[in-house]
């Protein structure tokens, strides 16, 4: 790790940051803990502000059309979750097995394992797309959108599903860049897609330039290109000789031995997120069911803005699994432990910033997003009732996440499957249906149920069975 006693000031400071953004192979199992959880943190951070941007545009200029047309986005958005729990829990396999691989100084190892979780990958997202394509409409309908929503955001739903091959690489071949320790390369892509994404959502939607106005088609499209010239950047940075990872020809012929460990992994992982995922679609299948579609409107403009200032918090606790992963293969398991606590100390600094943030500026915040008083009075309330219980997300991000790089995935899918199913959806019903709270009901449910993963997973982290598994 690069020695910074050379600079003062703010030319430290400076150089510190160019170094994280500019990415480097570099050795987390010795030096400073604070660095190298800063030097991961800040290119992660990055990263997942980017992902969440995605939604964020889509959301944005499509709330110029109407509110069918953002509920549409939504509930898409909703079911897209379980692509995206196979992303992340096929990348939470690769950036375990390989920071682990890596932790012992086997590179080839590392180098393998990434490409045999890409095989994987393309193996599942065939039949993923294929049924998203055929079904978009019945889709819609099961998660309750009215027969005007399924006209409209068919075409939306078929797209994104269609291009479902590119959601799952950028969230799979980061992950292997995660493990590597090379971060900056995952921010890099996002940056890249989304930026092409910012570009063309307003132009393929509005028509603007040589494009024809094309709706909601348009934000399909922006957003499913720009996440292809993303996944052609890790391409090309994957198979060049300059990175830590050095791939040759062999490695793409399926080794069914290590794909099957890597699947043990990533099961569980998806597993994880799924479970997570599926109580957000029963939530927002309550949501869907008023008759107003200023509240489920509301509800979806708020989850993208909760969203977004989630996901930094989340870049922080990927530091961590790619610390963790590291140091278990490099046999220092003390190491590996003070690495969570330093980023749990920096991530509830973070979330208590951003709960004061939306106590004083929310209100200026959701009106930018969207025009309509009705969607915006929904959405206000959504974020103060939410941001409530912002310190407990960003502690238990982080230690969830340090199970994950450890190669734990077993043990956060318990906590998920108690802290969602068993608890968050009977207590959403109760709180809407039996004590008649309504959309209140869904956000006071949110919050508990994310504070009660927060005092599990710090429990179990603190017994210590993460620091024996083995990978």
């Amino acid at each position: 790790m690069t020695n910074y006693t050379q600079y003062t000031g703010a030319k430290k400071i400076y150089a510190f940051i160019r170094q994280a953004l500019a990415g480097s192979d570099q050795d987390f199992t010795q030096g400073s803990i604070r660095s190298a959880v800063v030097l991961l943190a800040i290119p992660m951070i990055l990263e997942m502000m980017m992902e969440s941007v995605f939604a964020v545009v889509d959301i944005f200029f499509v709330g110029r059309i109407n509110n069918e047309a953002v509920s549409a986005v939504g509930i898409t958005e909703s079911v897209l979750t379980i692509i995206y729990a196979i992303g992340i829990g096929l990348s939470m396999a690769a950036t375990a097995i390989v920071a682990r691989r890596i932790g012992e100084k086997d590179v080839e190892g590392a180098s393998r394992s990434g490409i045999q979780s890409i095989i994987l990958a393309l193996l599942i997202t065939v039949l993923i797309s294929i049924s998203g394509v055929l079904l978009a409409p019945n889709i819609l309908s099961l998660i309750g959108a009215n027969a005007k929503i399924v006209s409209e955001g068919a075409i939306y739903t078929r797209i994104l599903f269609g291009g479902s091959i590119f959601i799952m690489l950028l969230f799979l071949i980061n992950g292997i860049f995660r493990g590597a320790g090379d971060a900056a390369l995952a921010m890099q892509s996002l940056w890249i897609a989304n930026i092409c994404n910012i570009i063309l959502c307003p132009m393929l939607i509005n028509g603007w330039g040589p494009f024809p106005k094309l709706g909601l088609e348009g934000a399909a499209i922006a957003t499913t290109t720009g996440r292809a010239i993303g996944v052609l950047y890790q391409l090309f940075r994957l198979f060049g000789d300059k990175g830590i990872l050095k791939i040759t020809a062999g490695y793409f012929i399926p080794d069914w031995k290590l794909i099957g460990s890597i699947f043990s992994v990533a099961w569980t992982g998806t597993l994880q997120f799924l479970i997570g995922s599926a109580s957000w679609i029963f939530l927002a299948s309550i949501m869907a069911k008023y008759k107003d579609a200023g509240i489920y409107a509301g509800y979806q403009v708020a989850i993208r803005l909760i969203m977004f200032f989630l996901l930094p918090a989340w870049g922080m606790s990927n530091a961590v699994a790619t610390l963790v992963g590291q140091n278990l293969g490099a046999k220092q398991p003390k190491r590996a432990e003070q690495s969570v606590w330093k980023a749990a100390k920096y991530n509830i600094l973070f979330m208590l910033a951003v709960s004061v943030f939306f106590l004083f500026f929310s209100t200026p915040l959701v009106v930018f997003m969207n025009k309509n008083a009705d969607t915006q009075k929904y959405a206000i309330q959504a974020l103060h009732i939410v941001s409530i219980g912002y310190i407990f997300y960003g502690l238990g991000m982080v230690m969830m996440n340090a199970f994950n790089g450890a190669g734990d995935t077993k043990t956060p899918t318990l906590i998920n499957l108690f802290c969602f199913w068993v608890f968050q959806i009977p207590f959403a019903y109760l709180l809407t249906s039996y004590w008649k709270l309504g959309p209140q009901g869904v956000f006071i449910a949110i919050v508990s149920t994310e504070t009660l993963v927060c005092l599990i997973s710090t429990f179990f982290f603190m017994k210590g069975n993460w620091k024996k598994i083995v990978v």
